[in-house]
């Protein structure tokens, strides 16, 4: 793809959002403004005009001179993160894996860690901004591998995930890359977390139960207690019901849309919900066996 420029007389300009977001996922893993400046051999100024609004008639760079663009780009956090960051991402990402199958033991080789030390890290306050960027990177090639195609044994595999779902440990499919370091964002169990029919979800399809869904099924049962026996239990069959099948049809849906060369923003449009909603459901649930016999 031909990166679209215009003239400047200190050479060609770009859109500035690609080095913006790399910036802000620098700070993510302790990199600070300054410090990827000189990494970058950029001025100070550059980078953080990337970043700071300077008020409603000098806001954030919209352009940026190519030059600088792939200087700022090059900069990887796993060379120059040397600061202490909050380690919610970090620890969401292992205990993800975990939830897949993955044993401390062979987690510990793909972070650059003694395996005896990942244990430590799921219990730190602060962690080393390169930990924090190793961590993701092997998240990101291991997020969807199955450990038992790479060694692990069933045994372990089987173990590791019952521990995490006695912890109740979201595992990749429940997290929005977006969000997963956020110390406010909640998983997406269910892609209905947050509702009654969440809490039915969770039910039928055995996951750990998520605070938000307690609470709505909590408030839903509060509502309805005035009701006659009978047809409380006929509006708890119907409410079950609706939520029985309604992930596995969007997933379904989404593939078929998907093999027909539409986009996944296409594909959510149509299916009436969020891209992140759809690509959720398409995580947790994988390819059925009917569908692959259609």
């Amino acid at each position: 793809m031909t990166t679209r420029t215009s003239r400047h007389p200190k050479g060609p300009l770009v859109d500035a959002e690609p080095a913006r977001r790399h910036v802000q996922n620098l700070r993510s893993a302790g990199v600070s403004i300054a410090r990827t400046a000189e990494a970058a051999g950029v001025g100070f100024a550059i980078v953080s005009h990337l970043i700071y609004n300077r008020g409603p008639h000098r806001p954030a760079s919209a352009k940026l001179r190519l030059v600088n663009a792939r200087r700022i780009l090059a900069v990887r956090a796993e060379d120059v993160a040397t600061n202490y960051v909050n380690p919610t991402g970090t620890h969401r990402r292992l205990q993800a894996l975990m939830a897949n199958g993955w044993p401390q033991l062979r987690l510990g080789p793909h972070i650059g860690l003694h395996p005896v030390y990942v244990n430590a890290v799921l219990k730190q306050a602060s962690i080393y901004g390169t930990t924090a960027a190793n961590v993701a990177a092997a998240y990101d090639r291991l997020w969807n591998q199955d450990p038992r195609q790479h060694g692990v044994n069933p045994g372990t595999y089987k173990k590791v995930r019952g521990l995490a779902h006695a912890n109740s440990w979201a595992p990749p499919g429940a997290w929005d890359d977006d969000t997963i370091d956020d110390p406010t964002a909640h998983p997406e169990w269910t892609g209905n977390c947050g509702t009654d029919r969440g809490w039915w979800i969770h039910q039928r399809q055995q996951l750990p139960m998520c605070a938000r869904c307690e609470q709505a099924h909590q408030e839903w049962l509060a509502e309805h207690g005035d009701l006659d026996p009978r047809l409380r239990n006929q509006a708890l069959f119907k409410a079950r019901n609706a939520a029985v099948s309604r992930e596995a049809d969007l997933a379904a849906d989404g593939r078929e849309l998907l093999a027909y060369g539409v986009s996944y923003e296409q594909a959510a449009v149509r299916l009436g919900v969020s891209k992140n909603h759809l690509q959720q459901a398409l995580k947790r649930h994988p390819q059925t066996e009917t569908e692959l016999a259609a």
